[in-house]
């Protein structure tokens, strides 16, 4: 294993790896993992890379936190593919626009990757009951690799979260607590109980570990762009994990020397009525603060407050990116055209970033001969109740 320690993303901070720990002891900023990269440099090779026929993120092992002895607790996760958005690209104007559609993850959305990692860790380190805070699909996933781990999994959730996610988790075998109020909400109460019922929280860049399984969509990206990276990336934001790791994947890559110092404009795309991060990029901030009567059918989307708020503003500005806000009537028509010309039955959030590419391209700060990819993290298969309101 190459991981040396864990590092603040505020003060900087090292920080030992080898127990349980949530945030920064000193200023309860999130942690990121750090490797010995001049090592892995001299072991792993994109080409050795190519030669593996294992396609889940555990691929990657050697940029992974897990000792190299220990089995991780894995489904599957990863290898999603990068398809062509031929028709709808070719509507507006665009031949090189692309889809990494996570929805083909275990769990079917991109949580997957993040909690396989995160568990397999929190079991090496000898957790027994793990806690997290979900609009849906994060409880889904915890509950999944929990199972697969045989540890508890205690999930809080909104009460108005959409079914298929409650009863999934369920199913699963957690313990699913429904919560008046937003995730924000829930995680109070995990803050409230974790110390008495012993739960390791697993909120997201609460615990250093889904970050890592995050990074490895920017990995796999690059790697299926055959080492280079696109003109511009759309991610939905809530949490912004997932927009964080590919940023890091992309410094360590580089550091590595398997691509150049070029990157990606990065766009972050919010729903109209919980757009913290637009909200606070329009003003000039470097935090988010709260945002208020957070409302919207795109659960994933719903997080009015993310920990990890500076380090996306931050990455924003660093890539000549931007954040842009959709309204859920967008969203769900923009799931029927991607539905009907390309196939795909994405989930809100994707389709955000669908609709926030034509406002991207109206106001010129993406241009048609960009090469695009736009992440659609989840399926819409488990947001029947929100779609099913707008055919009934």
């Amino acid at each position: 294993m190459f991981l040396t320690h864990l590092t603040c993303t505020s003060c900087g901070l090292r920080h030992e790896w080898k127990h349980l720990q949530n945030l920064c002891s000193a200023c309860q900023k999130p942690l990121a993992a750090t490797y010995d990269l001049e090592k892995i440099r001299r072991v792993l090779t994109p080409e050795l890379l190519t030669s593996r026929r294992e396609k889940s993120l555990w691929r990657f092992r050697e940029l992974l936190p897990l000792p190299a002895n220990t089995e991780p607790i894995s489904l599957g996760e990863g290898g999603t593919p990068l398809l062509r958005a031929k028709r709808f690209g070719e509507k507006r104007g665009m031949e090189n626009l692309w889809i990494k559609d996570e929805s083909q993850n275990p769990t079917q959305t991109f949580k997957a990757r993040g909690m396989s990692v995160a568990v397999s860790m929190a079991k090496y380190l000898g957790a027994t009951k793990l806690a997290v805070p979900s609009a849906g699909n994060a409880g889904g996933a915890l509950a999944a690799y929990a199972a697969r781990a045989h540890l508890e999994a205690h999930i809080f959730m909104p009460r108005d979260t959409p079914r298929a996610n409650i009863i999934e988790c369920r199913e699963l075998g957690a313990h699913v607590s429904l919560i008046e109020g937003l995730i924000t909400d829930c995680g109070a109460e995990i803050g409230k109980g974790k110390e008495a019922e012993g739960w390791f929280e697993m909120s997201t860049l609460k615990e250093p570990y889904r970050l890592e399984g995050k990074k490895t969509l920017g990995y796999e990206l690059a790697e299926q762009l055959d080492w280079q990276l696109p003109d511009a990336i759309l991610y939905p934001t809530g949490g912004g994990t997932g927009l964080i790791g590919m940023w890091k994947a992309f410094e360590e890559m580089e550091a590595l020397g398997w691509i150049d110092r070029k990157r990606p404009r990065m766009f972050s795309v919010q729903a109209s009525g919980c757009a913290p991060i637009v909200r606070a990029f329009e003003d000039g901030e470097t935090s988010a603060p709260e945002f208020p009567n957070a409302r919207t059918i795109a659960s994933g989307l719903r997080v009015p407050k993310a920990i990890g708020d500076f380090l996306m503003l931050k990455i924003l500005r660093q890539s000549n990116g931007g954040a842009v806000a959709i309204d859920d009537e967008q969203m769900i028509r923009m799931t029927r055209e991607l539905g009907s010309i390309e196939g795909l039955f994405v989930a809100p959030e994707g389709a955000a970033c669908f609709a926030a590419l034509t406002f991207l391209l109206e106001a010129r700060k993406i241009a048609p001969d960009d090469q695009v990819v736009i992440f659609n993290t989840g399926s819409g298969i488990k947001y029947l109740d929100c779609y099913d309101k707008e055919t009934s």
